[in-house]
């Protein structure tokens, strides 16, 4: 009545003879990096924070305000030399969509901060008059 059917049995032929597909790319396509690639992202990193230490700590330049532009400027190339040499972030891996999230993370980052800065911008402003007030009266 019952005969054994072959349906449910599992062909194993191909993964004992060593052909295991997990997924995973054999060839490598620069997914991961070299100690050469490694010691490049070492050495950039080294000296882009080296550059801001010496800039502040020899006062290189007079104007505070310039120095803050020029270490948040030097702030994101470390940023971006980490991503590249550490990360391995470029735009061929997973399909694109590693760079599609970047760009969405940096969206919300910059509307968060930016919606955050004038929220306080204008709290700043809006409660400062009233402090004044305060102190004239009896």
């Amino acid at each position: 009545m019952s005969q054994p059917t072959d349906t449910h049995r599992h062909d194993h032929a191909a993964h004992e003879g060593g052909d295991h597909d997990h997924g995973h790319d054999d060839h490598d396509d620069g997914a991961h990096g070299s100690i050469g690639s490694y010691t490049i992202g070492f050495v950039l990193s080294v000296v882009l924070t080296a550059i801001p230490f010496w800039l502040v700590m020899a006062k290189v330049i007079p104007n505070s305000s310039l120095t803050a532009v020029v270490i948040l400027a030097l702030a994101v190339v470390q940023i971006v030399v980490h991503m590249i040499y550490f990360l391995h972030m470029n735009t061929k891996s997973e399909g694109g969509w590693n760079m599609l999230a970047l760009i969405f993370t940096i969206v919300i980052v910059v509307i968060t901060l930016a919606g955050s800065l004038w929220v306080m911008h204008h709290l700043n402003t809006n409660m400062m008059p009233m402090m004044h007030d305060m102190r004239n009266m009896p």
